[in-house]
């Protein structure tokens, strides 16, 4: 099986990606039978940093172009080989449907299981792809904003033996960037379209599921670095969960940088003529992070 990964994998780094189903399917041969792409955007050379990239989207679609790829394109260009991860969400029909009263459909812990799956993978296949093991961090927008906290809260929560794998490398990433991020699943700043998305319809929203995935509550002292941004103006997620998740990483002694900008907005991913001169800052601002982290 890690023969076969590794061959997908190279596979994954010699292809030009072009649309949302190209790259590697991270479930080839396994137990689990969902078609979840991972589409790399390699920087040459060896020992190089890498981010696997998650859009948002709510938890029910993703935003392919401005959060995965143009992101994706951006940090290849600055020297980070990046991996734009097309997780398991809702869906536009469960959306319009509210279909998984009925049927489970996709909710927690598929995403969970996916981010984890691409960690596992590119540790083992490190070498090959010309990235540090020790080096790989992820970074995500909105709803994947919470999906790197939870990558980075949850490191250790065994979401994959259910479907059959076992690994000998660490699922805890290495840095985290949640960007303009969904934190909280309670009120009053919960974001519900994406609380909706992650945990489904009806009964399976109760207080219980809401407390365990609400990320503020569960910042741990051995947290990876973070880089956290957000503007006030967001008109789509509350400003206010990144300052809860700023003020209980605070608490909690995490290294950790956070930047509110008072202009923004919200969904514009790396992307200059999608948000203001002021917020796309943010790019620089992460780019001078990344190289404290690892000096």
């Amino acid at each position: 099986m890690r023969y076969i990964s590794a061959v997908l994998l190279l596979c994954l780094c010699m292809v030009c990606p072009a649309s949302a189903r190209d790259g590697i399917n991270i479930w080839e041969g396994t137990r689990c039978h969902a078609d979840v792409r991972l589409t790399a955007y390699p920087v040459e050379g060896s020992g190089n940093t890498a981010c696997i990239v998650c859009p948002g989207g709510s938890y029910f679609w993703l935003a392919r172009r401005t959060e995965g790829r143009d992101v994706a394109r951006w940090l290849q260009a600055n020297g980070i080989s990046a991996y734009v991860l097309e997780y398991r969400v809702g869906g536009v029909a469960a959306f319009v449907t509210r279909y998984r009263l009925l049927s489970r459909g996709h909710h927690y812990p598929d995403m969970l299981q996916d981010v984890q799956r691409s960690i596992q993978l590119l540790r083992e296949q490190a070498p090959a792809l010309g990235i540090a093991p020790d080096r790989l961090g992820v970074m995500g927008f909105s709803a994947g904003g919470h999906l790197s906290v939870m990558a980075g809260e949850f490191f250790d929560t065994d979401v994959l033996s259910p479907l059959g794998i076992s690994t000998g490398v660490s699922l805890r990433p290495d840095f985290i960037v949640p960007i303009y991020p969904v934190v909280t699943l309670s009120a009053p700043v919960v974001h519900k379209r994406s609380r909706r998305g992650i945990l489904g319809e009806g009964r399976a929203i109760t207080p219980q599921m809401k407390d365990s995935l609400s990320l503020e509550k569960h910042v741990r002292p051995d947290m990876p670095p973070t880089f956290l941004m957000n503007c006030v103006d967001d008109p789509i997620v509350d400003y206010r969960n990144s300052m809860l998740l700023d003020s209980a990483m605070t608490a909690m002694g995490i290294p950790h940088t956070y930047i509110q900008y008072r202009t923004g907005g919200h969904g514009f991913g790396a992307s200059p003529d999608k948000t203001t001169s002021e917020a796309i800052q943010w790019r620089e601002a992460f780019l001078k992070w990344i190289r404290t982290v690892f000096d």
